[in-house]
C-alpha cells in the first residue's frame, strides 16, 4: 500500500518566490475541497469579509452600496469570485484576480460574467490608475513574503482617492494554537515571532506558506505602500453564526478577535 506523505508543519524563513509557488500549488490542489466545504457559507454572490460572517452589504467598508454603481473595482485573491459577483449586482464593474487557476475555474463554473485574471498580487497586470476601489477578503496578503510590494502595486493601479480594503487573520491569533476548542484559548507562541508558518514535503519544499505580521507591522506596511489607514475593523462573532471554520469558532470568536480588516485610502 502506498501512503501519501503528510506535509510537515514548521516555522522557517521563506522568500517571495517560494511563497508564491507554494500558494499557487496549494490553492490549485485544494480549491475543490475549499469550495465544497465553504461554498454554502460564502454563497455564489455574497461579499463576506471572514469566518465571522461580516457582510459588506451591512458593513459598507467600501462605501455605501448605492455608490458602487459604475465604479471599476479590483478584487485580489478572489477565489471563485463570490465578492465580485455581489459587486456586479450593485452595478459596479469588478475584475476578479487570483493566483490559482483552479479557483478561477470554480468562478467560471458558477458563472456571472465577471472578468477573471490569473496573476500574482505582487505584479498586477493593469495600467496605472485603472480602478476606483480594490478589495481582498483573506486573499493574497497573508500569503506573501513582501506585503509592501503588494500595497504599492495596489496603490499604482488605483486612482487618486481610491479605497483599498483587505482582511487577514487577526495577528493576535498567531500566539494561540489554531484550534477551535478550549485548547485554542491558551497562548502557545510569541506574538512577536515573525517566522513564517510553512508546511513542507519530504524533500523540504514548501507546499503551504503563511506569513505573520503584528498589528503594528501591518499598519507600517499600509503606510509604506503609500496609503492612509482610515479604519481597522475587528468583527465580533455574531450570535447567529454557529459554524466552525478551521481555528475560527463561536467559542474563540466571543473571546478573542479572529479577523482584522484594514480600510485604507490612496491620497
Amino acid at each position: 500500500m502506498i501512503h501519501e506523505y503528510e506535509p510537515e508543519a514548521t516555522r522557517r524563513a521563506t522568500g517571495a518566490a517560494e511563497s508564491s509557488r507554494a500558494s499557487r500549488g496549494w490553492w490549485d490542489r485544494n480549491a475543490d475541497e475549499y469550495q465544497s466545504e465553504h461554498g454554502a457559507f460564502l454563497g455564489d454572490d455574497r461579499f463576506v469579509w471572514g469566518p465571522e460572517g461580516l457582510d459588506e452589504a451591512d458593513a459598507a467598508l467600501l462605501g455605501p452600496a448605492d455608490g458602487l454603481k459604475g465604479l471599476d473595482i479590483l478584487e485580489i485573491g478572489a477565489g471563485a469570485a463570490q465578492c465580485s459577483r455581489w459587486l456586479a449586482a450593485q452595478g459596479a464593474r469588478p475584475v476578479a484576480l487570483d493566483l490559482s487557476h483552479r479557483q478561477l475555474q470554480h468562478a467560471l463554473r458558477i458563472g456571472g460574467g465577471v472578468p477573471l485574471v490569473e496573476a500574482d498580487a505582487g505584479a498586477l497586470p493593469f495600467a496605472d490608475g485603472s480602478f476606483d476601489l480594490a478589495c481582498s477578503a483573506y486573499g493574497a496578503v497573508p500569503f506573501v513574503a513582501d506585503p509592501v510590494r503588494v500595497m504599492r502595486e495596489v496603490r499604482r493601479v488605483l486612482r487618486p482617492g481610491g479605497r483599498w480594503v483587505f482582511s487577514v487573520t487577526h495577528p493576535l491569533r498567531w500566539a494561540f494554537p489554531d484550534e477551535p476548542g478550549p485548547e485554542g484559548l491558551s497562548v502557545s507562541a510569541s506574538y512577536f515571532d515573525r517566522t513564517p508558518y510553512v508546511e513542507q514535503d519530504e524533500s523540504g519544499r514548501a507546499v503551504y506558506v503563511e506569513h505573520h505580521r503584528t498589528i503594528g507591522d501591518r499598519v507600517r506596511d499600509v503606510v509604506a505602500g503609500g496609503f492612509r489607514l482610515v479604519d481597522l475593523v475587528e468583527p465580533e462573532w455574531p450570535a447567529w453564526n454557529t459554524q466552525e471554520w478551521g481555528g475560527w469558532s463561536p467559542l474563540r470568536g466571543h473571546l478573542i478577535p479572529g479577523t482584522a480588516i484594514f480600510v485604507c485610502e490612496r491620497d
